[in-house]
């Protein structure tokens, strides 16, 4: 039972892993503000507008994305961002189910993956208040950056305040099935 409860502990060891999963969205969209980027160029597309339709991309990302991972599986059956046991105990699981505790481990893993998927909501309205405070230095760094750009930005402005929304359903979670008790 020491382990069950070691596990408990290390809820604060996931809160920020389930965060972190909600930027894996952001990835492919400064594809779109690329070519937004290249119009301009050509066609002659003001700034606004480039920023407008940036912002219009991922806002229309995060509907999408907190949509997903917000429903039933959105985490648990998504290899690209399920949330597994944590670092420390991944290396103990083999042992830990030869003496018994792989129900357990599992139930473990399908409630913090359950439980990001009820946290999932949270995010929306903390991604939409990174947009609405994005200065026109901010866009330009996430058209001209590389690939992890927007992802980069939006942990910059929203990680600390997506791991304090998500740890009360996170705990809740945890509690439904007992490991806090155990």
């Amino acid at each position: 039972m020491r382990i069950i409860q070691f596990m408990s502990i290390l809820l604060f060891v996931f809160v920020p892993n389930s965060a972190n999963a909600q930027f894996d969205f952001l990835d492919g969209l400064q594809e779109i503000g690329m070519e937004l980027l290249d119009k301009s160029g050509s066609g002659g597309l003001s700034n606004e507008k480039i920023i407008s339709g940036l912002k219009e991309a991922l806002e229309v990302g995060t509907e999408n994305t907190v949509q997903l991972t917000g429903s039933t599986d959105g985490y648990l059956k998504n290899e690209a961002i399920k949330i597994l046991l944590p670092e420390k105990l991944q290396k103990m699981d083999k042992m830990l189910r030869m003496v018994g505790f792989g129900p357990q481990i599992d139930e473990f893993v399908v409630s913090m993956n359950r439980s990001a998927e009820q946290a999932a909501p949270l995010a929306k309205p903390i991604f939409t208040g990174a947009l609405t405070e994005m200065k026109f230095e901010d866009a330009t760094k996430i058209l001209n950056g590389g690939d992890t750009a927007a992802t980069d930005y939006f942990k910059e402005k929203t990680k600390g305040k997506l791991a304090e929304a998500f740890k009360p359903k996170v705990t809740e979670a945890m509690d439904q099935v007992g490991v806090a008790a155990q």
